[in-house]
């Protein structure tokens, strides 16, 4: 779940990151009176969940009250992405010499929570570690213990950062690190922080994600900032595939197929356990894949389910084949699924040995799975086989 930047900022705020002064408005007569109490220049910005918010130009300067009132007049009703603009941020300009980028994330590799620091901040800012890693750092914290100021010290100290400002930034990065773990959020950004003459910090930008899991711990949090439905806070609206497999995986409570998204490319993905149907997404994307879908399936989903969601994929337009891939299963019995997916191929009268590309789900009843498979002249293979190495083949196979 997202949340808009006002309510970002009015967490940050809460935890002693400084933010530039501001309020919001839903009519441009607001806007213009907020615009004098602050005084000008202001920036009015339409509060959507779209990151491309600003080069969609929904990101206005004001030099006066009166222009605010144009700004906003401009910006409310009209849809950026998939949000139409309801209200607007209006605050106070901050003139700066100098950005910063604070992120914290979890990394799944290391299974612990990262803060990332860089001395550049910006539209672009995405593509710096790969372009510019120099600019660049990263340090892990734990996701037991506090965070310590020593580690976000450490660094911002890597990053150059000295004296009064890397006294100033260290609680500020302390805080965002804090942020993630108290509220259960997935990600947090402060792009740009921006440095001013005098040497004074503020978060110009923010974005906070909360994931799913945590809407009923946080509750009291989400109740405060008058957040009543965190389920429609997607980053689009769910699309028709979506909601099919939503009612496929609600009619049957054995297993699951979540979570669920559709893709613009080819190839069907019937993918999970613990991680490996991310891991798997990546690898069959390194490969040169393009997948069509993400749903990850698990948990010992029954034979009607794990044929549902096949013929799901498979009627997306423009897909032939899909790959069934997981990494090794103890909760779910292989045959069941392998039994689930040629089911659902031979219902819409294909070949289940051209239509799946490769049949990787090690573990439980394995063996018999492989009897099945064995039985259709589908490519399967073990857990000797690796996940991207699985993928590899399976993108091969669906180019062939």
């Amino acid at each position: 779940m997202r949340f808009y930047e006002f309510e970002a900022k009015r967490v940050l705020a809460r935890h002693g990151i400084p933010v530039p002064p501001g309020g919001t408005a839903a009519a441009a007569a607001e806007a213009e009176k907020l615009a004098a109490e602050l005084g000008c220049p202001v920036y009015v910005k339409a509060q959507v969940f779209s990151r491309r918010r600003s080069k969609a130009g929904a990101v206005e300067v004001a030099a006066t009250p009166a222009d605010a009132a144009k700004a906003a007049s401009k910006l409310l009703g009209r849809k950026i992405g998939f949000d139409t603009t309801e209200r607007v941020l209006v605050e106070k300009k901050i003139e700066t010499v100098k950005e910063y980028c604070l992120h914290t994330t979890y990394d799944g590799a290391a299974k612990l929570p990262v803060m990332t620091v860089a001395d550049m901040g910006g539209h672009d800012i995405d593509d710096l570690a790969s372009s510019q890693p120099a600019h660049v750092k990263r340090r892990h914290f734990s996701s037991l213990a506090p965070i310590s100021p020593y580690r976000a010290k450490e660094v911002l100290r890597d990053l150059g950062l000295g004296g009064s400002d890397l006294n100033r930034v260290t609680p500020i990065l302390t805080a965002l690190c804090d942020v993630l773990m108290r509220y259960d959020l997935t990600f947090t950004e402060i792009n740009a922080l921006g440095r001013t003459a005098d040497g004074k910090f503020y978060a110009l930008d923010a974005h906070l994600d909360m994931e799913a899991e945590g809407f009923e711990r946080q509750k009291p949090f989400l109740t405060e900032l008058a957040i009543t439905d965190p389920d429609a806070r997607g980053t689009r609206p769910p699309t028709p595939f979506e909601l099919e497999a939503t009612r496929i995986d609600d009619e049957d409570p054995r297993g699951i197929i979540s979570p669920i998204a559709e893709f613009d490319g080819d190839m069907g993905l019937v993918i999970g356990a613990g991680g490996g149907s991310i891991t798997t997404f990546d690898a069959i994307l390194r490969h040169g894949g393009k997948p069509a879908n993400y749903a990850a399936i698990g948990g010992n989903p029954s034979v009607s389910k794990a044929k549902g969601l096949t013929k799901l994929v498979l009627q997306k337009p423009g897909v032939r084949k899909i790959c069934v891939i997981s990494n090794v299963v103890s909760n779910t019995r292989a045959d069941l699924v392998a039994r689930g997916v040629i089911k659902g191929i031979l219902e819409l009268g294909m070949d289940p040995k051209e239509t799946i590309t490769i049949f990787r789900v090690p573990g439980a009843w394995e063996a018999d799975a492989f009897k099945i498979l064995d039985k259709y002249g589908v490519e399967y293979c073990d857990r000797t086989v690796s996940l991207s190495e699985a993928a590899r083949r399976a993108v091969e196979k669906a180019k062939a």
